[in-house]
């Protein structure tokens, strides 16, 4: 059960950054995938960015190329935001969403919006957890959360071919 609240707390309380914390000078990629490791909220060493990643980012143009191979707040803020939305999206559904997000609000403006949607949400998913549930009522609220993390990336998914498709219906 200790693990649980441990899970709970982390929930509860890990958060990236906000925009105004970022550090205020320009860092190089080694220094960025440092700083990484503490920026996005893991419970695994297993999906850490690396330098290939932030490579096929720039790439894709999910992110802007680095100023003479240093990277600012906006790189950091796109890197937490590309971070997150790949464990759900694919690549380009999140460049698409971001570029989308992106217009109509500066960089600084939807990272804090991006913050307040993730602390709500991780706010409201460690409310669902009781850490004196037995194997039983943890496997079912398993359960929940996966189907219910599928039913949201379908209707993501069929939002982003809805905005896509200039509002037609998208439905297979």
């Amino acid at each position: 059960m200790e693990d649980l609240s441990r899970l709970i707390t982390a929930l509860e309380t890990e958060r990236p950054v906000p925009w105004n914390e970022f550090p205020d000078i320009r860092l190089y990629k080694d220094q960025v995938l440092t700083y990484m490791r503490r920026q996005l909220i893991h419970f695994s060493e297993e999906d850490r960015i690396t330098s290939a990643m932030i490579n096929n980012y720039i790439k894709a143009k999910l992110i802007p190329r680095p100023e003479g191979k240093k990277y600012t707040r906006e790189h950091l803020a796109g890197l937490t935001e590309i971070g997150l939305l790949k464990q759900v999206l694919t690549v380009q559904d999140t460049g698409y969403l971001l570029q989308q997000e992106l217009e109509s609000a500066g960089p600084e403006e939807f990272y804090g919006k991006f913050l307040q949607v993730l602390d709500q949400s991780l706010s409201e998913t460690a409310a669902k957890i009781d850490p004196e549930w037995d194997d039983r009522l943890l496997s079912d609220m398993a359960l929940k959360l996966a189907v219910t993390s599928y039913c949201h990336k379908l209707a993501c998914e069929s939002l982003l071919e809805w905005i896509r498709a200039g509002g037609k219906p998208c439905m297979k």
